[in-house]
């Protein structure tokens, strides 16, 4: 079964997808000439300004639902899944990882432009927008929306849920000797406390916690780079040269590099997925185009920063050449070539911190597909404690097939996802040009 599940997942997961996946964000960076490079100094300005829109529609800042998809989107994958891309497709995967964030800002953009157009109120006064809504009514196809909603309810429960439970549990044995059943109850109980509160909460705690957690990342892969200077310029020109001669890559295959590396960039920032644009659709903001510029820079965080400061850890450290290092120990044993025994330390503290942002954020995702599906107070509720359940099952638990299934769905998402992006560009390009305009004006009148 798990076989067969492995294949499928392999099959979702292939070129078609991931050219599908990439090919979206270079059109829509063409049709929004390169918003991601024009634009970004202002996101950044939105991102940290401390006026943050309070007036406007919605249910959170600007802020907070960055943070809310940053917290879902910063897990395992920045450690394990850079580790996996460098050992499968050599340290020329980091580019092609890069070159896959960079045009993933414009499908993030995109995402997130619609979503707050076609959000609705839910029957408690909270907003309530993603794929299904854009689909349903802007492409007119809800059939569709339906289809991403059973998808995502779903996948929430490997993606955001068991993996990273599991992925917490296992360090914690590991570097702690803390037993699993313990970090299970303890998770449980935080993430508990924190999703059954819904968006506010969520919000609230994810705009204290995500900014934490990254910079004590960030900081100690500036550490290593900082004392180890003279291993930076090498370590880009081995990037760049393994990038296009792939020689590092397994079977020798320049393909095997642009393979991984973008598949390990999507799966990281999740560009493409539909799932961020349900966590911006809850912002308070008074014109679709600027949460969606907000909602652009996750990808410049989480792909361009975080992955980035794995990457080029691990090919500083050399330890990617030693064939008998498993990716999932790969970053740690890079940290500690540098850092000595606190190495492993500061990475399990990091994928501790990643991993349990993202329960809290793929809670939030997961509410949301299933609420579109059936908005019903109490099954709303039923579903974020058995959300909350899985957890500790998959704490302690040994889930393969399960984990392959999500996996599957996970990569299924996007299909729906993506023919509402395309089918929908016109209306990104419109709400694109009112904002553009209103920005203009904004200028003149020294208001931004």
């Amino acid at each position: 079964m798990l076989e067969i599940l492995n294949k499928i997942s392999g099959f979702v997961w292939g070129a078609p997808l991931l050219i599908l996946l990439v090919g979206t964000g270079i059109f829509l960076t063409a049709r929004l000439a390169f918003i991601q490079l024009r634009l970004l100094p202002y996101s950044l300005k939105l991102v940290f300004t401390k006026n943050q829109d309070k007036t406007s529609d919605g249910d959170i800042s600007h802020f907070q639902a960055l943070m809310t998809a940053m917290a879902a989107t910063v897990g395992v994958g920045n450690i394990v899944g850079v580790a996996t891309a460098v050992v499968m497709g050599g340290p020329g995967a980091i580019f092609w990882m890069w070159v896959a964030g960079f045009f993933g800002m414009a499908t993030k953009y995109g995402e997130a432009i619609l979503a707050v157009k076609y959000r609705v109120k839910d029957d408690k006064g909270q907003m309530a927008g993603g794929p299904m809504y854009y689909l349903e009514h802007g492409l007119k196809q809800k059939w569709l929306g339906v289809l991403f909603a059973v998808f995502g309810a779903l996948a929430a429960f490997g993606i955001g849920n068991g993996t990273q439970s599991k992925a917490i549990a296992d360090i914690m044995a590991s570097t702690f000797s803390v037993p699993h059943w313990i970090s299970g109850v303890v998770l449980l109980v935080l993430a508990g406390m924190v999703i059954l509160g819904g968006i506010k909460t969520i919000g609230r705690v994810t705009s204290f916690f995500v900014p934490i957690m990254a910079v004590f990342y960030i900081v100690a892969g500036l550490i290593v780079m900082i004392m180890n200077i003279n291993l930076v310029p090498q370590a880009f020109a081995i990037i760049f040269e393994f990038a296009f001669t792939g020689e590092a890559a397994v079977g020798g295959a320049i393909g095997a590099a642009i393979r991984f590396g973008v598949a390990r960039g999507l799966f990281s920032n999740e560009a493409g997925l539909g799932s961020a644009p349900i966590a911006a659709a809850a912002a308070k903001t008074d014109m679709p185009g600027r949460q969606a510029l907000v909602s652009m820079t996750q990808v410049l965080f989480d792909t361009l920063i975080i992955c980035s400061i794995t990457g080029v850890t691990i090919v500083m450290s050399g330890q990617w050449k030693d064939t008998s290092i498993e990716a999932g120990a790969l970053t740690a044993e890079a940290f500690g070539h540098f850092l000595g025994g606190a190495g492993p330390i500061v990475v399990a503290i990091g994928l501790i911190f990643f991993a349990t942002s993202t329960i809290f954020g793929w809670g939030y995702y997961g509410e949301k597909c299933f609420q579109y599906l059936f908005p019903n107070r109490t099954a709303i509720l039923v579903y974020r404690i058995v959300f909350v359940g899985f957890i500790l099952v998959g704490a302690t638990a040994s889930l393969e097939a399960i984990w392959a299934l999500a996996d599957i769905l996970n990569g299924l998402m996007a299909i729906p996802n993506l023919i509402g992006l395309l089918g929908l560009s016109g209306v990104i390009i419109l709400e694109t040009k009112r904002f553009q305009a209103k920005l203009a004006e904004e200028r003149r009148n020294g208001r931004s």
